[in-house]
């Protein structure tokens, strides 16, 4: 009896998870239960994508503590850092979005006048909401007012990141994270929570043991804070959407209003040999016995999500 109130409690998250719309384009999905359908490839639906010298600019709503701001800055500066960190590295991990999506859209885009440039993110503006003037339960209308207090330019994008005590509409029901757009000034945002209090068996997998599907061990953040480090995971994971999927009708596979994206059509793969549970082959921090598979900026180390590699038609991770 026991096992077949368990094989229908799973059943019925499978069914939620399948018939659940998603409230943003780049929701990310419980990557540890759904499985997409390997035939039905992500392909470039020939609209625009981010490329180019992309400015970042932030703001903090809540409190963080400086470590942690400094966490998620040193993430950023990583993407296109000059000189590069040892490989694996955050860097190697962008090549893959830059080399594999972004310049290829750029060659294929109408009138394409040559080869196309390498591109960067740059850090600009900083905007911190320590009082929550908002309060601390969001809608997401809300979350989109607050990227255009970041002041974004044209080409760029907003990142929003909520504090651990506040809420937004569909955080740890449906999302971890979103990204979205504004089509007509040209730029993109994107929103993740601190989900250290609210959900990290959703939002922190696999630094915390899963809400839901098999059991497996947590394993050590690589900076030591399971809020955190599961927000660089979702970062990633939206930020590739923001740039590869800026509005919409880029890179993405299913349907437009509910798509997989460069990172969300690999889900919950981190490095080979990953399974649902399971998160894959990873590198262990000798010193601390943390997980990681990417190391950045003033000798950090991140888990990053695995990205779909267009020509290969396959999951690619650093390890």
């Amino acid at each position: 009896m026991a096992a077949t109130r368990a094989k229908a409690a799973v059943f019925a998250v499978l069914v939620l998870l399948a018939s659940s719309a998603q409230l943003s384009m780049g929701a990310r999905r419980r990557m540890e239960l759904y499985q997409p359908n390997p035939a039905d490839m992500l392909s470039y639906h020939n609209g625009a994508v981010l490329n180019g010298n992309i400015a970042v600019s932030v703001l903090w709503y809540g409190q963080f503590t400086q470590v942690q701001k400094t966490i998620i800055y040193d993430f950023i500066l990583s993407l296109t850092m000059m000189p590069q960190a040892p490989s694996p590295s955050v860097a190697q991990w962008w090549s893959t979005i830059d080399q594999q999506y972004l310049s290829k859209a750029t060659q294929a885009a109408p009138n394409n006048a040559g080869e196309a440039k390498k591109t960067q993110v740059l850090l600009g503006n900083q905007v911190s909401d320590d009082s929550c003037s908002l309060g601390k339960s969001l809608t997401l209308a809300q979350i989109s007012d607050l990227a255009a207090r970041a002041n974004p330019k044209k080409g760029s994008v907003a990142l929003v990141f909520t504090a651990q005590d506040v809420t937004v509409e569909g955080f740890c029901v449906s999302q971890c994270g979103l990204h979205g757009s504004d089509a007509k000034s040209g730029t993109a945002y994107v929103w993740v929570g601190n989900s250290a209090t609210q959900c990290p068996g959703h939002c922190a997998w696999p630094f915390h043991q899963p809400a839901y599907g098999p059991q497996g061990p947590p394993l050590l953040p690589p900076n030591g804070d399971v809020g955190v480090d599961g927000m660089i995971a979702n970062l990633a994971s939206e930020f590739a959407g923001a740039v590869t999927n800026p509005f919409g009708d880029a890179y993405y596979q299913g349907a437009s209003d509910a798509p997989l994206e460069a990172a969300t059509a690999c889900p919950g793969a981190f490095g080979s040999g990953s399974y649902p549970g399971y998160a894959g082959n990873l590198k262990i921090d000798q010193t601390t016995g943390a997980s990681y598979n990417a190391n950045g900026a003033q000798g950090r180390k991140y888990l990053l999500p695995a990205l779909y590699d267009p020509s290969t038609s396959a999951c690619s991770t650093l390890v």
